[in-house]
């Protein structure tokens, strides 16, 4: 098993497991059109649906096998203002993905930016990855140029390959290694280095 030593803490951020208690910050933003757009075949979820996937969250505070989901809420002085997630994807291969689902209100400030770095560089140098790769749907821009301010390349634009909500969809595949991690110079809306962690 392996997990980060929590909270994970960044310059405005706190990453944390999920809890109960986190109900109304998660529904407040999972029962919102604009928030579950690009998801395939969801719809604004009701407070009960937000309620069992809460539920299901608070068990994904660690890898422990290939699978596996590594979902932590992301906390301000607001509350949590979404989540942040690795599953792990390939043993072998040491890859996993990232994904990501944030509160509109709280966008355009590199906060999405700044807790998706904090849980990569974990994932490189405190879990050991090789690759880390995030997919999105061709027309969500504001995921793909998340995925860009990380440092990803995007290594592919896959046509018409997957179902969305009844139609054929495009697919952007971003990707970056550990070396590639380690040598970034990521610069934040502050300026400067990107974003420094720590855990306490």
């Amino acid at each position: 098993m392996s997990q980060p030593a929590y909270p994970i803490r960044t310059a405005r951020l706190t990453l944390r497991p999920i809890t109960l208690d986190d109900l109304d910050d998660v529904y407040a933003y999972q029962g919102r059109a604009d928030v579950v757009r690009w998801l395939r075949e969801a719809g604004p979820r009701t407070r009960e649906e937000s309620r069992a996937s809460v539920v299901a969250m608070t068990g994904e505070d660690a890898l422990r096998a290939e699978g596996d989901c590594l979902t932590l809420a992301v906390v301000t002085d607001a509350g949590v203002i979404g989540t942040v997630e690795l599953v792990w994807r390939s043993v072998a291969d040491r890859t996993a993905e990232l994904g990501y689902i944030f509160h509109p209100d709280h966008g355009g400030r590199g906060l999405a930016t700044e807790a998706a770095a904090a849980l990569v560089d974990w994932g490189f140098n405190e879990f050991g990855l090789h690759r880390i790769y995030a997919r999105c749907h061709g027309r969500n821009t504001a995921s793909a140029r998340l995925m860009a301010r990380l440092g990803m390349r995007q290594e592919a634009h896959h046509l018409q390959s997957y179902r969305y909500r009844g139609e054929w969809a495009d697919q952007f595949v971003f990707a970056i290694l550990a070396d590639e991690w380690r040598s970034r110079a990521v610069t934040t809306v502050t300026g400067g280095r990107g974003p420094r962690t720590r855990s306490e």
